[in-house]
């Protein structure tokens, strides 16, 4: 009877846990999925309502509309751009640090981790960091979006721990070897942790494209603004062409099927889709990655 029970109470349990999880995920998904149809469905018929789960009068003119914008182009260019080289001299750098750090017979080796760390918990505000970007002449320049942030103290630590974890009689019998510092870096630790590598990849890449803030605030070119920056701008937006003008529509108008609800959601995808199609072939080093330190052998 026991055995009964417990068969009974463990289907019920698995039968929940599948409802709950398939809620939880319908929840998650559904705010993209929405955006999605209202991009793939002519505005003044997505402004109607009742829109809510495909498209009931399908077009693209939105993504036709969106891509007709002078600074599209441009934005993604700068988006790309930032988020390559970014990742590229984000993770050469931090690589360099914790690797010097995870050196146990390093001088000083708790001095530096300490003032890694300190550096990170003050900051001097908005207005003398934009000073301080506009003395150094980056206020207009590209490299305002990667030199600021090449250093991270939380991606340092998750890499340092990980390169804790391997054993140092590897870097020992290289050294005997007659291998350098760098050589061990690069032929050993580094292909030892492709996992975390792949998960700091995504942080930083992730961080970069999605990162609207330093364009708005600090970039004086319109022509170097990301394309976060650019749909934070036409969010921000009364109107754009095909905009209804109070009390009647324009001629422009009603000759259109997209509105600037609709063209909005078009960018919401643009920006997002490159991010949803990379992500895919990380997810499974970004599970290991996550997990560094946390179970030692």
């Amino acid at each position: 009877m026991s055995c009964i029970k417990k068969t009974k109470s463990r289907k019920i349990f698995v039968v929940f846990n599948y409802l709950f999880l398939g809620l939880f995920g319908f929840i998650t998904l559904y705010p993209f999925w929405y955006v999605l149809v209202a991009s793939l469905n002519t505005g003044r018929d997505f402004a109607r309502g009742g829109v809510y789960f495909w498209p009931r009068d399908f077009t693209l003119d939105n993504y036709t509309e969106a891509f007709k914008n002078q600074y599209i182009f441009s934005s993604l260019t700068i988006s790309v751009s930032r988020t390559v080289i970014g990742i590229l001299l984000g993770l050469i750098l931090t690589a360099l640090m914790a690797y010097a750090i995870s050196v146990k017979t390093l001088p000083g080796r708790t001095f530096f981790t300490f003032f890694f760390y300190f550096t990170t918990i003050f900051s001097g505000g908005m207005i003398p960091y934009y000073m301080l970007l506009k003395d150094l002449k980056l206020t207009a320049s590209f490299w305002l979006y990667v030199i600021p942030g090449i250093y991270s103290f939380f991606n340092f630590l998750l890499l340092r721990t990980n390169f804790d974890t391997i054993p140092g009689e590897l870097r020992e019998s290289a050294q005997l070897d007659g291998a350098g510092h760098g050589i061990i870096l690069f032929r050993i630790y580094l292909p030892l942790s492709k996992p975390i590598l792949a998960t700091l990849a995504l942080f930083i890449g992730v961080g970069h494209w999605n990162d609207w803030f330093t364009g708005a605030y600090y970039q004086t070119k319109i022509t170097l603004f990301p394309a976060a920056t650019l749909l934070q701008k036409l969010l921000g937006e009364a109107s754009i062409a095909s905009t209804i003008k109070t009390g009647q529509e324009t001629a422009v108008a009603t000759m259109t099927s997209y509105t600037s609800q609709s063209l909005q959601m078009a960018f919401v995808m643009i920006l997002t889709m490159p991010i949803i199609v990379v992500y895919p072939f990380l997810q499974r080093y970004y599970v290991k990655g996550v997990m560094v330190g946390s179970v030692k052998g």
